[in-house]
């Protein structure tokens, strides 16, 4: 079956608001359009667009409506029970997000800042483990990407994974480790390879590689520290 391409001006009014998001983001958008798009539908004689214009001008504005009960929403004409829930639910999501705050990010000053952060969630795995933290320029974490999993004995990782990563994350730097099953972190001659081949991609696109940590059971090793870095 042929699919019609609508012209912008041929296109139906509920799907404007919603292409306009996708072209250029929710902060575009108006408050009747984005009340439009959590409505979805309009009534037979009316666009969602135009009963979002309507139901703020009878609210009185956002914050007026968002004051509003559920029995009240229900009778504005075009908002049922469903929709009514709907709104209360998106209005009290914003309310929430208004008084929720960041936690706090641990800061990365040593490596035994990182090993810490990571080892619970390492020293028991069974196959090998590559991780990534992401930091800031504060070397505060943003960030923590497992980038591979491998067998019992080996885990492989390419640098462009490594740092398409970091700068989707927008990252300062990196801290990459990852695991040795049998519990011992003496690294290998594979892992100080795999961290200078890091390092040197890191430098190419700015995003400095800190460290790599071998962890083992309770234990870990900085190649840093080591001088393979």
């Amino acid at each position: 079956m042929e699919q019609r391409v609508y012209m912008l001006k041929e296109m139906p009014e509920d799907e404007r608001p919603r292409e306009r998001m996708r072209s250029r983001g929710a902060a575009a958008l108006s408050h009747a359009e984005l009340l439009a798009i959590l409505l979805r539908t309009g009534t037979k004689n009316e666009s969602a667009i135009h009963l979002a214009q309507r139901v703020l001008n009878e609210c009185g504005g956002l914050r007026r409506l968002a004051e509003r009960a559920w029995d009240e929403l229900i009778h504005i004409k075009g908002i049922g029970p469903a929709k009514a829930l709907e709104l209360q639910a998106s209005i009290e999501l914003g309310r929430r997000m208004a008084r929720a705050r960041l936690p706090e990010m641990p800061r990365i000053q040593r490596p035994q800042d990182a090993s810490e952060l990571l080892m619970e969630e390492m020293r028991h795995l069974r196959e090998e483990r590559f991780v990534c933290l992401f930091l800031d320029t504060k070397n505060q974490v943003i960030g923590m990407d497992t980038l591979s999993v491998g067998s019992l004995s080996a885990a492989i990782v390419h640098p462009r994974e490594v740092y398409r990563a970091a700068i989707r994350r927008s990252s300062a730097s990196i801290i990459c480790a990852h695991n040795h099953p049998s519990g011992d972190p003496t690294p290998s001659a594979e892992d100080i390879a795999l961290t200078r081949r890091l390092a040197e991609a890191g430098q190419l696109v700015g995003i400095e590689l800190l460290d790599h940590l071998v962890i083992g059971d309770n234990r870990f090793v900085s190649l840093k520290e080591l001088g393979s870095l």
